[in-house]
């Protein structure tokens, strides 16, 4: 089943899934040394965002994930390769393109781990952009209201942009 693109108000109680998500997550995998962040919409308090928690984790080998998948299908995420991002790996709970939480795994560091924080970071610290954001991702629903790949894409251009501003470019 696919979900339709719905931008929902920014709902507190994401943060506290969040924690519990988290929990859940370290519990079955018994690995205390996982740098485990919220990112993605839900995680910029005030901002709009589809009701899927976005759950990033560092580790410093990305092989070491394949001794996550079983694990972790008994919490009810499953691993969905992606051969176009070979620096990610990636858990969905849910359906296809219809999921509650995602979970990408990064290595620790890395360039990847970076501007995922940094983006997060710096929508946190710019009402104005947030502003800017939020506006962008209501069109772009309306735009594509049964399309998330275009609608992803679609916003990729303002990301980038942000991304260049985080980095004082």
């Amino acid at each position: 089943m696919e979900k339709t693109v719905k931008i929902e108000e920014y709902n507190p109680e994401w943060v506290s899934e969040f924690q519990q998500e988290k929990a859940r997550i370290m519990e079955v995998l018994k690995n205390d040394s996982l740098c485990v962040e919220h990112i993605g919409s839900t995680s910029v308090m005030g901002l709009g965002a589809k009701p899927i928690l976005d759950i990033m984790a560092g580790v410093q080998n990305l092989a070491e994930v394949d001794t996550f998948i079983e694990p972790l299908k008994s919490i009810g995420y499953e691993f969905v390769p992606h051969k176009e991002f070979p620096e990610r790996r990636f858990f969905r709970k849910g359906q296809w393109r219809a999921g509650t939480h995602h979970w990408h795994i990064y290595r620790f560091g890395s360039e990847q781990w970076k501007n995922q924080l940094s983006f997060r970071d710096y929508l946190r610290s710019h009402p104005d952009v947030q502003k800017q954001y939020q506006q962008l991702k209501m069109s772009l629903a309306e735009k594509h209201p049964a399309d998330i790949v275009g609608y992803t894409k679609a916003k990729a251009p303002f990301i980038l942009n942000v991304m260049e501003s985080a980095k004082g470019g």
